[in-house]
């Protein structure tokens, strides 16, 4: 009986725990809004497993606001301190995914500073805005989104990082203080980032598309070629080392300050461009 008695107790307090972690309501037609609670265990459904700690005296909110639209090119500015992460999907919409989150002296004010912040879409455009915060408070939109496979895009980001998986079009980004990292792309792609690295994972067997010319300063750069990529080829790098770890027609001086490489590879193709000024280079077979 005491263990029937204890079951019962456990399974209540799982409910109680599971109706605390995350209460979700209706934010105007469009956007739902997930609200995740200090202690819950992360996971890959949790996107603000990372922001529960406590900064010194100050508090952390974290809140995830998701909408879906309709297929068409897409913009995104994440603003300061937030970060954009795309990546292609086999459907027919556009899944946009806001993770808000906050700092304040205390754990109240830091949920009330989130209810200021307004993430707005509108004619692909996704935007936000919020209250004006002192020096040690602060709030931020990152952005989780999954579109389809052929979809343009323009990113922007200040402080924070950007990621493009799995998409071919018309695909821009700029970011300040913030990583860049590109994989199995197509299409026209142009963007650069400045105090950030850029990583390149190429795929396939040519570039489906116009080409890619990406840059970094402030960075270093990692291109990565499937075996048999067929590729008009230009790397540079100044002020900054270049390793190519398979053999290639080589233009530049790959130990001074300039080095880079002008090359076909196989029997050529679009044309793939990176090139970094205060970082190193490197170009591996994968």
């Amino acid at each position: 009986m005491r263990a029937q008695v204890n079951r019962q107790v456990a399974a209540q307090v799982r409910n109680e725990i599971r109706a605390n972690v995350r209460s979700s309501i209706r934010m105007g037609s469009s956007w739902s809004r997930s609200i995740y609670v200090d202690g819950q265990t992360g996971t890959d459904a949790d996107p603000c497993a990372n922001s529960r700690d406590r900064d010194d005296d100050y508090y952390q909110h974290c809140e995830v606001r998701d909408q879906t639209m309709p297929a068409g090119p897409l913009n995104v500015d994440a603003g300061n301190n937030g970060g954009i992460s795309v990546e292609g999907w086999d459907r027919n919409d556009i899944r946009v995914r806001a993770i808000v989150r906050t700092n304040a002296r205390t754990e109240d004010a830091a949920r009330q500073l989130a209810t200021g912040v307004q993430v707005q879409s509108g004619g692909g455009r996704v935007t936000a805005t919020g209250p004006d915060t002192s020096r040690r408070e602060w709030w931020s939109v990152s952005y989780r989104i999954n579109v389809p496979r052929k979809n343009d895009l323009e990113l922007n980001a200040s402080n924070g990082g950007i990621t493009i998986s799995g998409v071919s079009g018309n695909l821009r980004f700029d970011t300040n203080n913030g990583g860049v990292r590109l994989s199995d792309l197509g299409g026209h792609v142009n963007g650069r980032t400045v105090n950030g690295g850029l990583t390149v994972d190429l795929s396939g067997s040519r570039w489906d598309g116009d080409g890619i010319d990406v840059q970094t300063s402030n960075g270093g750069v990692t291109l990565s070629i499937p075996d048999g990529y067929n590729a008009a080829l230009e790397a540079r790098t100044v002020n900054g080392s270049l390793r190519v770890d398979f053999p290639v027609t080589v233009q530049g001086n790959l130990t001074g300050r300039r080095g880079g490489i002008t090359t076909t590879l196989g029997s050529g193709g679009p044309t793939v461009r990176v090139r970094t000024n205060n970082g190193g280079l490197k170009i591996a077979r994968k």
